[in-house]
Formats: C-alpha cells, sequence, structure tokens
C-alpha cells in the first residue's frame, strides 16, 4: 500500500511516500521537495557483530548523475569513489543520529541515501537526515527518538528557512540544525562574522521548525511503522564483570588522572592498570566485559572530577586555555607557512600560491562550479604516538579539512582583488584534543606570512561539557578540551571567527540534545577564549606581510572588452598558447574580461600584459609598428604586427624603387617597421615600409628620384616616362600596353601578351576589386610619388622576380 504526506516548509512542499519502492529494506521513504527527491533506506543486521563494543553503523550518500541529468565523468561513465559533498553530507546524517540509539546495540546497521532527482535549487543535505530518521522510525530497528532538521540563512539582515542554493550566494549564513523539538542535536554553520546573539536566534527558529517535522515523523511512523525489536539488556555476564572491575581498580583510576605528566606519561599508567587488571580478572570474566568496564570507569573518574571538584585531568580550570606558541615562517621555501601550538597539540599550515586558471573546477548538484581557495588537512598516525595506516585521506580529514576551510574562507580576499588559486594545507604534528580548531589559526599565520591580504586573523577553541546524568541542572561548560575532555564529555563544540564575530561553528551531541542556556554559556566562553588566542598570534605577526614570498609566482590582472577575447585566444588557442611560450607565463580569461597573468618573474609577466594590451588595442590607420615577416607571397609580404594579427605590405610598398622580388626585400623572420595605411571593410590590414621611408625621407625623395603622381588603375605608364633616376636611360617611347613594347634596357619582353586576368585576392579571402580600395596617395597619406604620371592602375598580378606572372597568385 502506498502512503503519501506532506507538509509546508520555507514556503515550499515536503512530501513523503512510502510502500512504492524499496519495499525488503528494514525501513525506506522517498523525501521530495522541489523537485529534488531522494531514497532513504535503513537496515540492521539479525545479531550483533561479534566482539564489537560500539555501534557499528554506516551512512552512505550516493550522488548519482541521473539526478541532474548528465553522464559521469570518467574512462568507465560510472560513479566511483562519493565526492567530497557527498561524504560531508554523510557525516551530517551520521552525526546527529548516533548518540540517540541504546549504547547495548551492536547490530550492524546501515543507512543509505540515494540522491534520485536534483532541482540544483534545493539542497539535499537536510532532507537526507529527515529520510535517515524517518527509515529508522518505521523500521524494526530499535530506535524510536526521530528528529527533524532544517537549515537557517540570514539575507539582508532577515533569516530564512532552507533558502536555496541561489539565496545561499549572498546568505550571511548557513546554519544546519539537526534536532528534536525540545533539544538541538547536531549544528553545522558557516557564516560572515555573524554575532552571538543571532546565531541563538537562528537555533530558536531551527528548534521551532523541527519540532513540526518531528510531529510529522510520528504521524508517519504511527500509521506505517513495523514492531521493533528491543535493544538488549546488559547480561548477567557483564554485569558481574563490571562488577569485579570496580571492586579490582577502587580509587586507582582517579590517583592515574590526577597524576602529573604529559598526554603518554598518563596514557601509560592508564594502560598498566587496564592491562593488569584485564590479566587478572580474564580467568574468570570475558575480557572484552572487563575492558569495556574498564574505559567506563575512566569516563566515570573525569566527568566526576570535573562536576565534583572543579578540576580537569591536566590541572586546569574550566575556563583556562593550555599554553599557546604561535610561529611564522617555518619552513624557507614555501610560499607561507606557520606553526601553531595548544598544549599537546601542534598544526603546521603550509600555503601554496597558484595562478588563478588552476582553480578547483567542481562538479556538484550545487550552482557554484570552481572555488579559487582550497584546504586540505591530514592527520598521519605519527601526531598521536602510534603506527597506522597512511597516505588514504579518511572521511575524517575530509570533515576537519572542509570545516577550517568554511572557518578561513569569510577572510579570504576575492580573486578579482588577489588574482591567485590559494591552497592551505594543515599537518597535524600532534594531537590532543581540537586539531580542526588549531588548522584555523595555523591557517591564518600562513596566509599572513605568505602576504595574502586577508580581512582579518580567524582562531578557532573547542568548547566541551560534562553534564550530571540525574541531575541535568548541574553542569560544566569546559574551554579547549583535550582528548580525555573530548572521550569522556557529552558535547564538542568548536567554534571559530574572528574579533567581529563568528564565521563557522560545529556542535555534536552525545546527549539527547542540552538547553539554550548552555548554548549560549558556551557560545560567550568561546568568544572569550577566541580573543585570547588571537592576542597570541597577533603577537607573533599582527598584519599580513606587504610582499609575497620570493618563491611565489607574479600575478598581474588586467581587464579587456569582452569582445576582444578572442583575439586574445586566437584561432584554436594559438595565440594565447604563443604567448605562453614566448613569455613563459599563465593566463587565464575569464569570461567577465578578466585576463590574469602569472610567472616566476615578474619581467615576463608584464611583457606578456603589455602583449595583450596590444592585443586588444583597436588597429587604427596611421599606427606604426615593428612586427615581423611571417610568409612571403610573390605580390608582397605578410608581416605579424601584433600577437595573431597580420596585415600585408604590397610588393609596392616595401620600397621608394621597384622592387622585382619581394624576397630580395625582406626574408621570413625579418622584422619591419610599417605604417597602415588601410583597413578594409573586413579588418583586412594593408601595410606599408616605403610610406615610413617617404615620411623619414621629408616627402620621398629617397632613392627613387621621380616624381611618381596619382597611381591610376591602369598598368599603362604612358608613352614618354623620361628618366628614372636611377638605373640610367630606360628608352624613350615605350609605346602601348596592349601591342608591341619595342625593345626595353634589360629585356626585350615583346610582343602582344593580350589582355590581363582580372587580379585575384592574395590570401583566401576576397579584399574585392582594385577600384574599390583606395588609390595610392590615399592609402600612403599623400600623393607624391615623383613626377610620373604612371596612368589608372589595373587589376593585375604581382611581380614574380621581374617578370610578369600570367595568372593570378595561388591562393594559401
Amino acid at each position: 500500500m502506498i502512503n503519501k504526506f506532506e507538509m509546508e516548509i520555507g514556503g515550499r512542499i515536503l512530501a513523503f511516500e512510502h510502500g512504492k519502492v524499496a519495499a525488503q529494506a528494514g525501513g525506506a521513504i522517498t523525501v521530495q521537495y522541489g523537485d529534488t527527491m531522494l531514497l532513504a533506506t535503513a537496515t540492521a543486521s539479525k545479531k550483533p557483530r561479534p566482539g564489537a563494543d560500539f555501534l557499528p553503523m554506516t551512512v552512505d550518500v550516493a550522488e548519482k548523475a541521473y539526478a541532474a541529468g548528465k553522464l559521469p565523468g570518467g574512462f568507465f561513465k560510472r560513479e566511483g569513489r562519493p565526492a567530497t559533498e557527498a561524504i560531508l553530507a554523510a557525516r551530517m546524517i551520521d552525526r546527529p543520529i548516533r548518540p540517540l540509539f541504546s549504547k547495548t546495540i551492536h547490530n550492524e546497521i546501515q543507512i543509505i541515501i540515494t540522491i534520485l532527482s536534483t532541482d540544483r535549487v534545493n539542497p539535499y543535505p537536510a532532507m537526507g537526515i529527515i529520510g535517515a530518521s524517518i527509515a529508522l522510525a518505521i523500521s524494526d530497528i530499535a530506535f524510536n527518538d526521530p528528529i527533524g532538521a532544517c537549515v537557517i540563512g540570514l539575507i539582508k539582515g532577515e533569516l530564512v528557512v532552507n533558502p536555496t542554493y541561489e539565496e545561499l550566494q549572498t546568505s550571511d549564513l548557513e546554519l544546519l540544525v539537526a534536532g528534536t523539538g525540545s533539544a538541538t542535536m547536531m549544528v553545522e554553520s558557516g557564516g560572515n562574522f555573524v554575532s552571538e546573539a543571532i546565531l541563538l536566534d537562528a537555533l530558536e527558529l531551527a528548534q521551532e521548525v523541527n519540532g513540526a517535522i518531528v510531529e510529522q515523523i510520528d504521524e508517519i511512523v504511527a500509521k506505517v511503522g513495523k514492531e521493533k525489536w528491543e535493544a538488549p539488556a546488559v547480561s548477567k555476564e557483564e554485569l558481574a564483570a563490571d562488577k569485579a572491575t570496580r571492586t579490582e581498580v577502587g580509587e586507582e583510576f582517579l590517583k592515574v588522572l590526577k597524576s602529573p605528566g604529559d598526554k603518554a606519561t598518563r596514557q601509560a599508567r592508564m594502560d598498566d592498570v587496564m592491562d593488569g587488571t584485564i590479566e587478572k580478572l580474564s580467568a574468570d570474566h570475558d575480557p572484552l566485559h572487563v575492558k569495556t568496564s574498564l574505559y567506563a570507569l575512566e569516563t566515570e573518574a573525569v566527568r566526576s572530577t570535573i562536576l565534583e571538584d572543579g578540576s580537569r585531568p591536566d590541572g586546569r580550570k574550566l575556563d583556562e586555555l593550555r599554553p599557546l606558541d604561535s610561529e611564522v615562517g617555518y619552513l624557507p621555501r614555501v610560499h607561507g607557512s606557520g606553526i601553531f601550538t595548544r598544549g599537546e597539540t601542534q598544526i603546521m599550515g603550509v600555503l601554496t600560491l597558484a595562478s588563478a586558471g588552476e582553480r578547483q573546477r567542481l562538479d556538484t548538484y550545487a550552482l557554484e562550479t570552481e572555488k579559487h581557495f582550497i584546504h586540505h588537512y591530514n592527520f598521519p598516525p605519527y601526531s598521536v604516538g602510534e603506527a597506522g595506516r597512511f597516505g588514504f585521506t579518511g572521511r575524517r580529514e575530509i570533515g576537519h579539512g572542509a570545516l577550517a576551510e568554511r572557518a578561513l574562507a569569510p577572510v579570504v580576499p576575492s580573486q578579482a582583488d588577489f588574482p591567485y588559486t590559494i591552497r592551505l594545507v594543515s599537518e597535524a604534528l600532534a594531537s590532543n584534543g581540537s586539531t580542526s580548531m588549531a588548522s584555523v589559526c595555523a591557517g591564518s599565520l600562513a596566509m599572513m606570512d605568505g602576504g595574502v591580504p586577508i580581512s582579518a586573523p580567524v582562531a578557532g577553541i573547542a568548547m566541551g561539557l560534562i553534564t550530571d546524568e540525574n541531575d541535568k541542572s548541574k553542569y560544566a561548560v569546559l574551554t579547549d578540551i583535550q582528548g580525555a575532555e573530548d572521550h569522556s564529555g557529552d558535547m564538542d563544540f568548536k567554534v571559530a571567527g574572528t574579533r567581529e564575530g563568528v564565521t563557522a561553528l560545529q556542535m555534536d551531541i552525545k546527549v539527547k540534545g542540552i538547553t539554550f542556556e548552555i548554548m549560549a554559556e558556551a557560545l560567550e566562553q568561546a568568544r572569550i577564549a577566541r580573543l585570547q588566542i588571537l592576542d597570541n598570534m597577533e603577537a607573533t605577526i599582527s598584519a599580513t606581510r606587504d610582499d609575497l614570498s620570493e618563491y611565489a609566482p607574479r600575478m598581474l590582472s588586467l581587464k579587456v572588452p569582452t569582445d576582444k577575447i578572442g583575439a586574445i585566444i586566437g584561432p584554436g588557442g594559438s595565440v594565447i598558447r604563443g604567448m605562453i611560450d614566448e613569455f613563459g607565463v599563465t593566463i587565464d580569461v575569464q569570461d567577465d574580461g578578466t585576463v590574469v597573468v602569472g610567472s616566476p618573474d615578474r619581467e615576463n609577466a608584464e611583457k606578456a600584459e603589455a602583449a595583450i594590451n596590444a592585443l586588444t588595442k583597436d588597429v587604427e590607420v596611421g599606427d606604426k609598428y615593428t612586427g615581423r615577416v611571417v610568409r612571403i607571397m610573390p605580390f608582397g609580404a605578410f608581416v605579424q604586427i601584433l600577437p595573431g594579427k597580420d596585415g600585408m605590405v604590397h610588393i609596392s610598398e616595401l620600397a621608394q624603387h621597384r622592387v622585382p622580388d619581394v624576397e630580395s626585400v625582406v626574408s621570413i623572420g625579418d622584422q619591419l617597421e610599417v605604417m597602415v595605411i588601410n583597413i578594409d571593410g573586413m579588418g583586412r590590414i594593408d601595410l606599408s615600409h616605403r610610406a615610413l621611408l617617404e615620411e623619414s625621407n621629408e616627402g620621398g625623395g629617397g632613392d627613387s628620384g621621380s616624381d611618381g603622381g596619382e597611381r591610376r588603375e591602369s598598368r599603362d605608364r604612358g608613352d614618354d616616362r623620361g628618366p628614372r633616376g636611377r638605373g640610367g636611360d630606360r628608352g624613350g617611347d615605350r609605346g602601348g600596353r596592349g601591342g608591341d613594347r619595342g625593345g626595353r634596357d634589360r629585356d626585350d619582353r615583346g610582343g602582344d601578351r593580350g589582355p590581363r586576368r582580372e587580379r585575384r585576392d592574395f590570401d583566401d579571402e576576397n579584399r574585392g576589386p582594385r577600384s574599390d580600395r583606395p588609390e595610392r596617395s590615399e592609402r600612403s597619406g599623400g600623393d607624391d610619388e615623383g613626377s610620373r604620371d604612371r596612368g589608372p592602375r589595373r587589376p593585375a598580378g604581382g611581380y614574380d622576380g621581374g617578370s610578369r606572372r600570367q595568372g593570378p597568385p595561388r591562393r594559401r
């Protein structure tokens, strides 16, 4: 039987459907918000996992390419390893649900969230939490505390429920909250310097929304929920082992916890106590039960010492920070580095700057397609004194890296202001609690050391909570928790920000929710600690360095008209590749006309910048260039005046005298000074070298020594040309063009050559008939070509080694 349910949230319908798909799963539900739709399933093994003393639950999110109407990338065109966004979503689903299970459940539980459709309008993480909660609640699994989830945004000062992807682009807050109607279980947030007061208002609004969702889930469970198996009770064997363990250990744990020494020393003493106790009791009791009791005793000892004595394992006060140390410039050749140490937690932040073109491309359901700021976090096993698997990036590392990136992103300059791709890597060198927040501090130090103009340094702090199980009004909020307090406590509350406000917040609760009063107290205590940490960091480096590292690339940013982008790129990318090869630079061209040039050598970057400016400048008649001869044809030479922009120097424009052969004047690769004498309607450029020679000789006296009147369309040079001024007397009456021309001084070309063919274009493009082009006097900027009246010029071919071609020039 198919059952449908729906409710309104944020002005849109949140719809649920049960009974149509995945009928054999322990629990299955589809959740739809707009056109974003997912399937949530929950299934458990029938028996506990042997040897497990924890809850073996896994959460997987499968982002399907078909949901967005795409093919998967790669050779096989099949979904592979989950994307970062899917891993982060899975962690957000796991964190609020795990504490709600009984500690006696050791069955394997698997939750799978499959994204079936996305409208790229509505984000799915909150829907995934709701779907997982419903799938567990309607299944036969022993889970009886459903939760809701929603996102709160802050747009133009107004709190908005479940903002869309587009709205999140302009939102000052993205706060995902999961919880029941009366208590908050998990918070994940990023913001632009949001005040603690606004955060509390947003949390209160989220709790109201989640309360309504939980009411809807209760209605669904009442109608379609299955009968549940009960969580196993504590066995007699476990009770006996626990009693024997407590008798054997007695007050020894408290002595070890209060003993002086660092983490490793205390842990070694604790291990000795545990190993001795297990060895003594293993003959009569299951070692696993004894070990479980020892861990429970350790947790009780830590909690009771804090609640009753106000004393912490390392002797600090409840609101006291561990010793702080900041250092910059530790690594000699990197672009920026910083080491931040807090107690026994130490992080090294390393900065790398690259060209804007190396920004990360994203293939997600969100609107954002690329990002220029990237943070990665590494947690090697040596940081906790262990030998273990190395080189694989786990979910925890991805989650911690994303949290620190979210905390630092609001202070990172845009690419318009700082045209670099920025990568930060946080290396956990030593760990005893809150390496993610130490990564925020080390990242700030590294960027300031590297000259990145961040708007303000960011610091992070982890807060903890210990509550009395019997009296909820009795609690202790801890500042700067370490490993033992994190393990034994009820809350891990991480807050990062500047002096102005909060940039990131993450809260994980191990009990069934906390009150707003506790959260308000934790936020205020975190603010005070954050300011103390910033004081320490700013004592080391008070502001971003004025200059980048000498080993960092130099980037120059310029803006060009968007209609000139094609000129920069060139046919098939030939122009931009040519500049990259010639100057040894990187060039990134964006759709809005922003061009970023990068090079380790600033001089080369400036040369490339000048070339781009020249490319985007409009060529005008009268402009002068020193170009390079790139091609020679019988009728003239093609000269590259700008990268990707050529013009033609006709053979008659190469010199002031008659040129018998183009190659007698220029060769390929020669540098030639030219002037633009004409640009036709199709943008083709006519160049002249002769015009510059005439200009330098103040009117063209030069070596021609003749008076050449206006050039006419005909090649008929008249009956009597007179002396040439060079080469002696060429003869008197040469006769007409059409008939017998008589002898010549050099050779007799003789005969009636017949009509000339119509001149064709010298290139692949149609330049039009000669009559449509300006007269020579107009093109060269003057009409004084000597005393020769050459008559109108006919359409004709060029010269070829001193003889007339019988046909048109070959097309290239």
